[in-house]
């Protein structure tokens, strides 16, 4: 799970123990499902949609709005990839987000997320701020990716744009499998047939 992740998982858990406070022993109302979810069910999306919807409810968490663009195989949605792209609103910012999912055969979902925002600082500080552990790979001069050992799956692209800098948060997870799924059953072992000698 890559430092976005993370702080926002935090910021939730905060949020939801204030709320089981206030309500005492009322169950908390289930939050509204993420636009992109909705979409995606909607058009015969099922095989990866565990992971869609994980992945969508993190990056929509705590903004004001939302909306998706989505594209997916119409001959065959729930055996084709799904890619999309997710205007989020924020108080103050703007953010993009893509999120793709890719079945295969055995069930599992090859899925990747993109986080793209602009910090209205200096790359250097971002990376100085958020970025102190880790891994530089310089590809052009206005262009570093950060990694960090601990999340190989995960990567944070600064490129300076001034009088900012664009970040995209990159995470990709082949063979993701929904762990609450029931696990497939085993195929029955043919019948041997015996030898002749």
């Amino acid at each position: 799970m890559n430092v976005l992740a993370r702080s926002t998982v935090a910021a939730c858990m905060l949020a939801m123990a204030g709320s089981a406070l206030a309500q005492g022993v009322l169950a908390p109302p289930a939050a509204p499902q993420d636009t992109l979810t909705r979409a995606a069910a909607s058009v015969g999306i099922q095989r990866c949609l565990p992971a869609i919807t994980r992945l969508a409810s993190l990056t929509v968490q705590g903004s004001r709005a939302h909306d998706v663009l989505l594209d997916w195989d119409r001959k065959r949605p729930d055996a084709g990839p799904v890619f999309s792209l997710v205007g989020i609103q924020y108080p103050n910012a703007g953010v993009a987000a893509s999120i793709t999912a890719i079945p295969d055969d055995s069930g599992a979902c090859t899925v990747a997320a993109e986080r793209i925002s602009v910090a209205p600082f200096t790359c250097a500080s971002v990376a100085e701020q958020e970025l102190k552990n880790y891994k530089r790979t310089p590809l052009l001069p206005i262009y570093t990716v950060y990694t960090d050992d601990k999340e190989p799956t995960s990567s944070v692209s600064l490129i300076d744009s001034p009088p900012g800098c664009l970040v995209i948060r990159r995470y990709v997870e082949y063979g993701w499998r929904d762990p609450n799924a029931p696990m497939p059953a085993a195929a029955p072992a043919a019948p041997q047939t015996p030898k002749r000698r």
